[in-house]
Formats: structure tokens, C-alpha cells, sequence
């Protein structure tokens, strides 16, 4: 019989600080080096610790919790409104379009940071040092 293969033990990564720190579109694992080149595009790696980005897998995540995040928000103030002042079809138009297109795009690039911090944090997606095959 084959030993069980022994593990390393692995160094134990903050889940809220690796989320914190891509919220605020900074490198998750040392906090200084900036995390996005673009608005959604993210680096290949940390110009400050070297880490590697280029593999992250944040997919679909960051726009459904904005979209989710915002219209909570958007319903909650527009109902709010709606008890507080007679307001017309278009005065309700003219505040509830750009009050959501605003925090739609306040939001989107932190909460993609805040999920590249998480997947590093859990190691997900090759975070962790393994090789993922990945089929395309």
C-alpha cells in the first residue's frame, strides 16, 4: 500500500482583509499595488508583490451582487418617495434612471475586486499554487 500524500500546512489568509482590500481595487494579498488597469480589467500581476492576477475567475458574480445591491437600494428610495411626495411619471424618471446608473458603476469595479480578493483568499481558480486544467 501507497503512504497518504502528506500536505503542507498552508499559511491561513484573511477572507474579510483579501475582501476589504480588493473593494478598495488594491492588490489582496499585500494591500498596495493596484488591482484594476482599466475599469474592469484587472492586472496580471501586483507591480508591489508580484502576485498573479491574470488567472482570476470573477465571471458573472460582481454585476448580479450590483444589480442586486443597487435595486434593493433604488426600490427601497423610490417607495420611500413615493409615501413622502406626489411626485409625476417624470420627476420619478429623472431621479431613479441616473441614481442607479450611478451606483451601478460606483459599485461594479469594487465589488469585482472585492471577488478576485475572495477567490485569492480561498485560493480558488489557481490561487492556491495548483494548476487548474481549464477547457475551453
Amino acid at each position: 500500500m501507497n503512504a497518504p500524500l502528506e500536505r503542507e500546512p498552508v499559511e491561513r489568509r484573511d477572507t474579510v482583509q483579501a475582501m476589504w482590500r480588493g473593494f478598495r481595487m488594491r492588490c489582496p494579498h499585500c494591500g498596495k499595488g493596484r488591482l484594476f488597469r482599466g475599469f474592469l480589467k484587472s492586472v496580471d500581476r501586483c507591480d508591489e508583490c508580484g502576485e498573479t492576477y491574470s488567472h482570476h475567475r470573477a465571471d458573472d458574480l460582481p454585476p448580479y451582487l450590483t444589480v442586486f445591491i443597487v435595486g434593493h437600494i433604488v426600490v427601497a428610495l423610490f417607495m420611500g418617495a413615493e409615501e413622502w411626495a406626489d411626485l409625476s411619471l417624470a420627476a420619478h424618471l429623472a431621479i431613479w434612471i441616473p441614481v442607479t446608473l450611478i451606483l451601478s458603476l460606483v459599485l461594479l469595479q469594487p465589488l469585482k475586486g472585492a471577488t478576485i480578493g475572495l477567490q485569492w483568499a480561498v485560493r480558488m481558480h489557481g490561487f492556491g499554487g495548483e494548476v487548474e486544467d481549464v477547457q475551453h
